[in-house]
């Protein structure tokens, strides 16, 4: 019996996209180009400083996970560093002379857009154990912004963008805020001002909270509403998560970082709130200072901060929910953010005993979906991957609740408990602080 199928193989999808109607060597030379305008003196010592020590592979989620070799942390520099050793290292004239190393093609670039973009969240846990201090993941994002002058980013990740370009959100346009604003209001029974044009504080939103977790947004006018601060959001500049931060679209990255500043600074806010959102925390509180060449005349801060401090002031009150949890350290705003000790005194304010993760703090390891690789669909088999180490690391806690406090890390999370079968919710830090709010004395 011939049991050979007749059936035609099913076309294997590469794994990288394109943008625009360019030639190859065109992208490539809009690439090297990017990549040799990074390279200053931090950039040249961490590419110069590797010992190839292996240290950063078992510091990876995606290594660990998948035990794959090639998303070992350094190997993900390849064509960033063949580019610095032929252009701009001490020894490029005679690297270039003798053929030393080869030279980057667009293929490599290609076949390299997996390695940066699908399988890296620049959580920082690889920079966090080397050695040698190598910042793999801050590399990585000046490797992107290379890609994505090339035209070689995930084409879902580059629709958000020029969805972000005009609307200046990759979720809604900027028109449609009044009433979307409108509907969590009536839907949630609490107010929420829009464009005033006087107030002390600019409130920024993450996508999910205009769409499906509204109800975010509504804990946070409710807090807002019992500090009993003057705030409002502004269809000037309310959408924090900045996609051009992860594409490596540095141009948008500054307007939609101009957006918010720009928009504080109008209304005369000398705060700007940011969402429970950690790539929004990186491009507004650490990077925005650059597009300005000054300190910022406002204070960026993100809400786990708020919370620590309005709980610390007493301007508001929980009742103790009495329970055991445990916590996601999200890596932007604990390990590249600085947020551990924050996030934990809100837990002990709202009563949890917690319960460590094995790795937990700022060696806590990431969701899997940060850095835009959580709306990259083709990555969804390997986040998936990742969700198991964390949800093994849940369930030896023993932990009654399981709490986070960054939107896109639960959204990971709750993509990837579906997709198991599992029947644990993540729960927002924001939200448990809202829901067991307490009248003042």
């Amino acid at each position: 019996m011939n049991t050979t199928a007749t059936t035609k193989p099913t076309a294997v999808k590469p794994a990288f996209d394109r943008q625009g109607e360019r030639s190859d060597a065109d992208r490539l030379q809009a690439a090297m180009g990017s990549f040799v305008a990074e390279y200053g003196r931090t950039a040249a010592l961490h590419l110069e400083s590797c010992v190839h020590c292996g240290l950063c592979a078992d510091a990876c989620h995606f290594h660990v996970a998948t035990g794959d070799p090639k998303y070992t942390p350094v190997h993900r520099l390849q064509p960033f560093k063949r580019a610095y050793q032929r252009e701009a290292s001490p020894f490029a004239p005679l690297i270039r002379a003798l053929g030393l190393v080869k030279a980057p093609t667009v293929q490599d670039l290609e076949q390299w857009q997996e390695l940066i973009y699908d399988s890296c969240t620049m959580c920082g846990r690889c920079t966090l154990v080397c050695p040698m201090g190598i910042d793999i993941a801050e590399l990585v994002k000046e490797a992107r912004h290379g890609m994505f002058k090339a035209g070689l980013v995930p084409e879902r990740l580059a629709l958000m963008d020029r969805a972000a370009r005009q609307w200046g959100s990759p979720a809604t346009p900027a028109e449609d805020l009044p009433d979307i604003l409108a509907e969590v209001s009536a839907a949630h029974g609490v107010p929420i001002p829009c464009d005033l044009p006087r107030a002390d504080i600019l409130v920024t939103a993450a996508p999910a909270e205009l769409g499906d977790h509204t109800k975010a947004l509504a804990a946070a006018a409710r807090i807002l509403q019992r500090v009993g601060v003057s705030w409002t959001m502004h269809q000037g500049g309310f959408d924090a998560s900045n996609i051009g931060f992860n594409n490596g679209d540095l141009e948008l990255q500054e307007q939609l970082t101009r957006k918010l500043v720009d928009t504080a600074v109008q209304i005369g806010a000398k705060t700007i709130l940011l969402p429970e959102c950690g790539h929004a925390y990186g491009a507004a509180r650490w990077e925005a200072a650059k597009w300005y060449g000054q300190a910022l005349p406002v204070r960026i801060i993100h809400m786990t901060e708020f919370l620590d401090e309005q709980l610390a002031a007493g301007t508001i009150r929980v009742k103790p929910i009495g329970q055991t949890a445990t916590f996601h350290d999200p890596c932007q705003i604990v390990r590249r953010g600085g947020l551990e000790a924050a996030a934990r005194r809100v837990l002990k304010a709202l009563g949890f005993d917690l319960i460590e993760l094995r790795d937990s703090g700022v060696r806590g390891f990431c969701c899997g979906g940060g850095g835009g690789v959580v709306s990259n669909q083709r990555a969804t088999p390997l986040r998936h991957q990742v969700f198991a180490m964390k949800r093994e690391q849940v369930e030896a806690t023993g932990a009654q609740r399981f709490v986070t406090s960054c939107g896109q890390c639960r959204i990971t999370l709750e993509q990837g408990a579906r997709h198991a079968k599992w029947d644990r919710q993540t729960e927002s830090l924001l939200e448990l602080v809202a829901d067991n709010l307490v009248d003042a004395a």
